[in-house]
């Protein structure tokens, strides 16, 4: 029994690979023993400083003067040295965290920086610059160096959110594929996720990248906004404008609340439906087309690309349309209206008044809308990064394609519900004009009527076919009527 303890013992402390069985060329990552030289005492330079010594790296400061530099603004482990000091004990990679318009002041310490790693972490001055990028001219000043770009899309926060919080990525480029291969690994043990994005010519787009402003969002934005300004215009003229016009009525109190209120569902709804309506397009041109691997065109692939920022959109409207309907029975012309109606019932002599189809319509609508946006709030927090990388494809695909449709139909439920049989009748139709609610429910019943379509056996089938790769005979003529053996049963192409 102690001879199998002490065996077992041996086993528990043996290393799993041996030195034998390793790799020759196997090194640490980052040896505590490494030294990182940081040119430039600003924020992103303590920022920086922090985690390279959380990580164990002996970090030098260089500045143009020490002396200026307050004592507790870099962590005590810091060296801070003169610029010609720090670049002379400099081990392999320096951070050149100063702004481009400064570099031409460091061409003294041309000789000490030779063969070292220059690492660039500036961004452009502004968008659509043509010429050289900072990284390309920092490598026109300092021929005999190595310059690497990245870092530039880390904050100085994100630096000191923790050592090693892993939450980031890093797009690292270089020409020098040596160089590039030492500051990815410097910043995979900085915790961070290191891209390789080839070549010092990418360092324009990386340094263009964080001054755009939501570039997905630009398109969703703008197309939110119109719809919004058209509902907003079409309840003004037709509740309000006309009105007075016509017949003098001054209802312009509606303007603040109310058709702010009715333009938002109706947005919410029409935004809703243009996320799923360009896969009914693509569906659809599958079906025509026989075959998955003809493009799409350039506006539907765009198209396509922004339904998530639409459905957030969507999202985000139909929040604010509740907290809008909370906040009505607040406003004093709600409370003017009941007690005028309660004086004409009081004067009619009316005791006990009860509206057995208004109470059900009020519940089935609200009801409707309240799981709605219950579902929809569900597909908002899905869409969230961290949230849906712990979802695999089918929970995915059925959070945002089944529950989504789930969430449009219970908002045109909703919508039905709220207009009940108002649309039939002749004085809906004033000036006449169909009330909101009914050009904004048009879309999305068409989006869900042709959803119901795709849905049809014969047409699914085909569909999902063409997605296995299957194409029609004036597609590929020469694989039709060959048999394809599939897991050992032969199938007709």
């Amino acid at each position: 029994m102690f001879l199998l303890r002490d065996s077992m013992a041996d086993d528990m402390t043996a290393p799993l690979l041996s030195d034998s069985e390793s790799s020759p060329d196997a090194q640490p990552v980052c040896p505590s023993s490494r030294t990182a030289v940081i040119l430039g005492s600003g924020d992103f330079s303590r920022s920086l400083a922090m985690r390279l010594v959380g990580c164990g790296v002996r970090v030098l400061v260089g500045t143009r003067c020490v002396n200026r530099i307050p004592s507790g603004l870099f962590p005590d482990a810091v060296e801070l040295k003169s610029q010609e000091g720090a670049a002379s004990q400099v081990d392999c990679v320096v951070f050149m965290a100063l702004f481009p318009e400064h570099y031409s002041s460091l061409l003294g310490l041309r000789s000490a920086l030779a063969g070292k790693v220059l690492v660039d972490v500036s961004n452009a001055a502004e968008t659509n610059i043509r010429g050289p990028s900072n990284a390309e001219r920092l490598a026109e000043l300092f021929p005999d160096s190595l310059v690497v770009k990245g870092f530039n899309t880390v904050s100085a926060w994100d630096l000191q959110t923790g050592a090693h919080d892993g939450s980031k990525q890093v797009s690292i480029c270089s020409d020098s594929a040596n160089a590039k291969r030492k500051v990815l690994q410097l910043a995979q043990h900085m915790g961070f996720h290191p891209v390789d994005m080839g070549g010092l010519s990418a360092s324009r787009e990386m340094e263009a990248a964080p001054l755009r402003l939501f570039p997905s969002w630009s398109g969703p934005i703008l197309v939110t906004f119109l719809l919004f300004f058209f509902f907003y215009g079409y309840g003004f003229l037709r509740g309000v404008l006309l009105p007075f016009l016509a017949q003098g009525h001054n209802v312009f109190y509606r303007l603040a609340l109310d058709l702010v209120n009715e333009s938002l569902p109706a947005v919410a709804l029409v935004t809703l439906a243009l996320v799923y309506l360009p896969g009914l397009f693509a569906a659809s041109l599958q079906l025509w087309r026989g075959t998955k691997y003809r493009r799409f065109p350039f506006w539907l692939d765009k198209w396509l690309q922004c339904r998530k920022e639409l459905g957030l959109l969507s999202f985000l409207c139909a929040a604010l349309h509740g907290v809008f309907s909370i906040c009505a029975p607040l406003r004093r012309v709600t409370q003017h209206k009941s007690i005028i109606a309660a004086y004409k019932q009081v004067e009619a002599g009316v005791e006990e008044p009860w509206d057995e189809v208004g109470v059900w319509r009020s519940d089935l609508y609200l009801s409707c809308g309240v799981l709605g946006l219950g579902v929809l709030s569900l597909l908002g927090i899905t869409s969230l990064p961290s949230v849906g990388s712990s979802l695999n494809w089918r929970e995915f695909t059925f959070v945002q394609s089944g529950l989504g449709y789930s969430a449009l139909t219970l908002s045109v439920m909703h919508t039905l519900f709220f207009g009940w049989d108002f649309a039939f009748h002749t004085e809906a139709y004033s000036f006449f004009m169909p009330p909101s609610y009914v050009v904004a429910a048009s879309l999305p019943c068409a989006v869900l009527v042709c959803r119901c379509f795709l849905l049809l056996p014969f047409i699914s089938t085909r569909l999902g076919r063409i997605r296995r790769g299957w194409e029609s005979g004036h597609n590929c003529p020469v694989l039709q009527g060959h048999p394809v053996v599939a897991n050992g049963i032969s199938q007709q192409v």
